[in-house]
C-alpha cells in the first residue's frame, strides 16, 4: 500500500495548537496592536465577546435616551445618574463572587439593608458612636450572613437558591423587627444624620483635588500596568504588546479625563455645585480591589476554575466548601458597603425598602455585564457596566415621564437580550 496515502503532514498539529492558542490567549503570541487585534476579533466570533456586548448596548441607550431628552447628557444629569447607579453597581459586584461558581444570593438585597440600619441606629442614639465603629459593626453583621448561609449550603450540601431563598426570607422579618426595636417611634424610618456618611452620595471632593487625584490614579495604574507587562515580556510570559499596554492606559486615562470634567461641570442652581462625588471613588476602590482578587491571587483562580469545573477544580486539590464559604463572605461584605451606600442615597433606611427588587437589580447588573449564570465566566468591571445600564434606563425613562412599568419591562428586555448573548456565545464557542 503506497505510504503517500497515510503519511500525516507533521506541520498540521502544531498548526492547529497555534490557532488554538491565538484564540483563546491573543496576547500569548501577538507582537503588535494589529496582529492582537485580529486575534482579538477572532475571539469574538469564536463567542469571547467580553465586555463588547454591554458596551455597544450603553451606547446604544445612551444614543437613543439624549434623542428623546437634550437633558440626558447635561452635567447635572450625569452625576445624578452615577449617585444613583452607585448602590446597584456595588450589589451587582456582590453577586458576581457567587454566580462566578454557578450559586446565586438572593439574600442580599435585604441582609445589605439589615447592616445599614444597624449602622444608622448606631448614630441615632443619644451619644452616638464612632461613625467609622457603626460601619465596622454593620459590615459585619452582613458579612457573617453571608457566611452563615455559606456554611449552611456546604455543609448540608444544599442548593444555594433554596438557602438564600429562606435568608431573603428571614432577612424581609429581621428588617421589621430591627428598626420596630431600635426606633419603636420612628413610623419604620430612621434617618442618616451623620454628616460623613451623608457625604458619600451627595458631597464631593472640590475640583481642584478631582485633578489631583485622577493624574494620580492613571501614573500609578500606568505605571504597574506597564512596568509588569514588561517584566512579563522579559521572562517570556503572557503579555500583551507594549502597544496594547500603553492603549489601555490611554483609554484609562480618557475616562478619568471625562468623569472629572462632568463632575467639576457647576450643576447648581441657587449655588456653585461641582466636584466628584465621594461615592465615585468609593465604588472605583472596590472595582480595583475586588477585579485584583480575583484577577490577581489564587482565591480568584480557584473562584474561575470551581466555576468552570467544579470536578475537575476538586480532583486538582482545591477546597470546595472553603472557597464557597469565602465567596458567601465576600458577597455579604460587599452588599454591607452596599448598604451604607444606600442609606447615604435614601437619607436613611425604611422598613419598606424593596429588598426582593434590589437583589433581582443585582443579578440584573452582574448578567447584563457577562457574568455567566452558569459560572466560570465574569468580571467585576462587567457588574458596574451592567449597573449604570440599569440606571440608565430608570434615568432615561424618569427623564421622558414613564414610570415604573415601563422601566421593568426594559429592564426585563435587556436582562433577556442579556442572558441569549450569553447562551449563544456558550454555543459558538468549541467544546472543551
Amino acid at each position: 500500500m503506497s505510504t503517500e496515502l497515510h503519511e500525516p503532514r507533521p506541520e498540521a498539529p502544531q498548526d492547529a495548537a497555534d490557532a488554538a492558542a491565538r484564540v483563546a490567549a491573543p496576547e500569548i503570541i501577538a507582537g503588535s496592536l494589529g496582529e492582537y487585534s485580529g486575534i482579538w476579533w477572532r475571539r469574538v466570533r469564536s463567542g469571547e465577546s467580553g465586555a463588547l456586548p454591554v458596551i455597544i448596548g450603553l451606547i446604544a441607550i445612551v444614543v437613543y435616551f439624549q434623542v428623546r431628552s437634550s437633558l440626558f447628557l447635561s452635567a447635572r444629569n450625569l452625576v445624578n445618574l452615577i449617585t444613583q447607579a452607585a448602590w446597584i453597581m456595588t450589589l451587582g459586584m456582590a453577586e458576581v463572587f457567587v454566580l462566578l461558581l454557578g450559586e446565586i444570593d438572593l439574600s442580599i438585597g435585604y441582609s445589605s439593608v439589615i447592616g445599614a440600619t444597624v449602622t444608622v441606629w448606631l448614630l441615632s442614639l443619644s451619644s452616638p458612636v464612632p461613625w467609622w465603629l457603626a460601619v465596622l459593626a454593620g459590615l459585619a453583621f452582613t458579612t457573617a450572613y453571608g457566611l452563615i448561609q455559606g456554611v449552611t449550603i456546604t455543609r448540608l450540601r444544599l442548593p444555594s437558591f433554596v438557602v438564600t431563598l429562606g435568608g431573603l426570607l428571614m432577612g424581609q422579618g429581621l428588617l421589621l423587627y430591627v428598626i420596630n426595636a431600635a426606633a419603636p417611634n420612628s413610623g419604620g424610618t430612621i434617618r442618616l444624620t451623620n454628616n460623613v456618611l451623608n457625604a458619600i452620595e451627595y458631597g464631593s471632593i472640590s475640583p481642584v483635588a478631582g485633578w489631583i487625584v485622577m493624574v494620580a490614579a492613571v501614573v500609578l495604574a500606568g505605571s504597574y500596568m506597564l512596568a509588569r507587562d514588561s517584566r512579563r515580556r522579559a521572562s517570556n510570559l503572557a503579555a500583551p504588546p507594549a502597544s496594547v499596554s500603553a492603549l489601555k492606559v490611554a483609554v484609562m486615562a480618557v475616562a478619568g479625563v471625562v468623569v472629572v470634567l462632568i463632575g467639576n461641570t457647576n450643576r447648581g442652581i441657587a449655588v456653585v455645585v461641582s466636584g466628584v462625588p465621594w461615592v465615585v471613588l468609593l465604588v472605583i476602590a472596590m472595582l480595583v480591589a475586588w477585579s485584583t482578587l480575583l484577577g490577581r491571587t489564587r482565591f480568584g483562580r480557584y473562584v474561575y476554575a470551581i466555576g468552570g469545573n467544579a470536578e475537575a477544580a476538586r480532583r486538582a486539590g482545591i477546597n470546595l466548601s472553603r472557597i464557597r464559604v469565602l465567596a458567601f463572605g465576600l458577597a455579604g461584605l460587599t452588599a454591607g458597603i452596599m448598604g451604607i451606600i444606600y442609606a447615604s442615597f435614601q437619607g436613611g433606611i425604611s422598613s419598606n425598602v424593596n429588598g426582593g427588587q434590589n437583589v433581582l437589580f443585582a443579578v440584573a447588573a452582574a448578567v447584563i455585564g457577562g457574568t455567566s449564570l452558569f459560572g466560570g465566566r465574569g468580571k467585576m468591571l462587567g457588574a458596574v457596566l451592567g449597573g449604570l445600564i440599569v440606571a440608565v434606563i430608570y434615568n432615561g425613562l424618569l427623564l421622558l415621564g414613564l414610570g415604573p412599568a415601563a422601566q421593568d419591562m426594559w429592564t426585563a428586555a435587556v436582562l433577556l437580550a442579556a442572558v441569549t448573548v450569553d447562551t449563544l456565545a456558550r454555543r459558538g464557542r468549541p467544546a472543551q
